[in-house]
């Protein structure tokens, strides 16, 4: 694995005419091979870093696992010294996880990825619209967490300040959790929004944190079906976007009693279900 940062020569050029060389730092992308027990699942595009995180919460999206207690092991490693002799190409193509589950916790044929997964592209290797939907373990209805709306104007400029590779590179997505305070637990960055998501969603994971009830979940960019389903999984029953919700994700988050608020910049949002849970602001309280 490399770092999370790739510096290249670049031709600066501006319409005044001038032209001249000078170096840039790009954000890293690199391939990770997911194996389930020596079987290839999944190849997944990523910004190397957290690389445990991101394949828990990986197996945490998929319904593989709940908990920690259903991984047995969990390492990364390169290819040729992972221990399996199956040839699936993982090993000429970057590093590969190294799963193994504990005793009872199957891997379900249709669990297993056909191709690969980009870093644009979370559910790329469904072969089925019935296999996008994932159940879920955990009640948001029951969840009664309540966040204002000061507070939650508030997350973006704060999850801008924790994004540090973002602020060398500029081409990063990123995820934070936060409490209904506004206080930061988690962000983590990644070229691809869904694995941002899953970093997040795998730390909690490991650290035993799951469900993470009474927490609001706000990713960078737009809120799609794959970030709502996610965040129902881990048990988040908040997700805020700074862009927009698709149609889909805003019908899963009222189905399953998540709060989806999206447009959340400048000082306003829209709160396209669960507006329960958005306390009204000091000003019209009384109105």
């Amino acid at each position: 694995m490399t770092g999370r940062t790739a510096r290249r020569r670049v031709l600066r050029v501006s319409l005044d005419g001038g032209a001249a060389p000078r170096a840039d730092l790009l954000a890293a992308e690199e391939p990770l091979g997911i194996r389930i027990g020596g079987q290839a699942v999944t190849l997944t595009m990523r910004t190397p870093g957290d690389d445990l995180d991101l394949v828990a919460g990986f197996l945490v999206s998929e319904g593989i696992a709940r908990s920690a207690a259903d991984i047995a092991d969990l390492r990364i490693c390169s290819g040729e010294r992972c221990g399996h002799d199956h040839d699936d190409g993982h090993e000429d193509l970057g590093n590969v996880a190294d799963v193994t589950l504990a005793p009872g916790i199957v891997l379900r044929a249709e669990q297993r990825r056909n191709f690969l997964t980009s870093s644009a592209c979370g559910v790329c290797g469904k072969t089925s619209i019935a296999e996008l939907s994932v159940s879920g373990n955990y009640d948001l209805s029951r969840d009664a967490a309540r966040v204002t709306p000061e507070v939650l104007a508030g997350l973006p400029d704060a999850l801008r300040a924790a994004q540090r590779v973002f602020d060398r590179t500029g081409g990063l997505h990123a995820a934070g959790l936060f409490t209904a305070a506004g206080d930061l637990l988690a962000v983590r960055e990644d070229v691809g929004r869904h694995n941002a998501v899953d970093k997040i969603v795998g730390w909690a994971m490991r650290a035993g944190r799951l469900p993470l009830s009474g927490c609001v979940l706000l990713v960078s960019g737009r809120a799609s079906f794959e970030l709502v389903q996610k965040a129902v999984l881990a048990g988040i029953p908040v997700l805020a976007a700074v862009s927009a919700p698709s149609s889909l994700a805003a019908d899963l988050a009222g189905e399953t009693g998540l709060t989806l608020v999206g447009f959340l910049r400048g000082g306003s949002m829209n709160v396209y279900t669960g507006a329960d849970r958005v306390a009204a602001p000091a000003r019209l309280a009384g109105g």
